[in-house]
């Protein structure tokens, strides 16, 4: 493989402003890919831009937006057109959850976390897949989650929203073939990110040891997708917990993913607001 095999290709990367989005969009710059980075914070994106331009010698375009927001990825897709940007490459990783049970969790943190992590990253890839096609070729790389393979309690909604993302991911691909257009799905398990605090959770110090890190992530997943895989789990101890959570019949799946879950995280005290 030639060392920047995405040269003169442009990627879109959701939520770059840090964690696995921002690893991404370094290991995309890093094989020769321009970028077009988005996110809420234009802060955080302008720095990152600013290390990427100077480290790789790429393109890299900003577009600040919240894709949480019924106008944001539309807004997002006009900015891209009106700059005449051409995307070979859509990252589709923009999400968020929360560790909380479902009837206890704000109405509006759920319909956020759907329009986020479902309708946002259905219409950017129904956007750009034609334009992928219509030229023939074109990759989306979108990122679930561990739990996509099984029902997980007290992140019910999360949960559920990546398995929408790897069901409709592997369903695409199949779709595409012949097209010269791949879809690809990774699917992380726990990460050093700010993920886990903002999503309410408290890992204790084994929970932490648990972690993989972002860079890991975001190296395994672009390696995989570049090898032509459809479907990946980073992570060696996660494929094997994929492999022994087949072995769990259904029925048992919610009781043994709460404890497989809760196992790491501290439990919540008395008076702890």
């Amino acid at each position: 493989m030639p060392s920047r095999p995405l040269a003169a290709q442009t990627a879109l990367v959701t939520g770059a402003s840090g964690g696995i989005g921002a690893d991404l969009a370094r290991e995309l710059a890093a094989l020769g890919a321009n970028l077009v980075i988005t996110a809420r914070s234009a802060d955080k994106l302008a720095a990152l831009a600013d290390e990427l331009r100077a480290k790789h010698a790429v393109t890299v375009t900003v577009v600040a937006a919240d894709l949480a927001t019924r106008e944001g990825p539309a807004t997002l897709a006009a900015e891209v057109d009106r700059q005449g940007l051409v995307i070979d490459l859509l990252v589709n990783n923009a999400g968020f959850g929360t560790w909380s049970a479902f009837a206890d969790t704000p109405w509006h943190d759920v319909e956020r976390l759907i329009d986020l992590d479902l309708r946002a990253l259905t219409f950017l890839t129904h956007y750009f897949i034609g334009g992928m096609k219509a030229r023939g070729r074109g990759r989306i790389m979108n990122v679930a989650s561990f739990l996509a393979y099984a029902p997980c309690p007290d992140f019910a909604t999360y949960g559920a929203a990546k398995a929408y993302v790897l069901s409709l991911s592997e369903a695409l691909d199949h779709e595409l073939k012949g097209s010269g257009v791949r879809v690809f799905v990774t699917c992380p398990g726990g990460t050093r990110t700010n993920f886990t605090e903002a999503a309410g959770q408290r890992l204790t110090k084994v929970g932490q040891r648990s972690l993989m890190t972002s860079e890991a992530v975001a190296r395994l997943s672009v390696k995989k997708m570049l090898r032509g895989r459809r479907t990946y789990i980073p992570g060696w101890m996660n494929v094997l917990s994929g492999l022994f959570l087949r072995l769990v019949p259904r029925t048992f799946r919610p009781a043994f993913m709460r404890t497989a879950m809760g196992a790491g995280v501290e439990k919540p005290k008395l008076g702890r607001a």
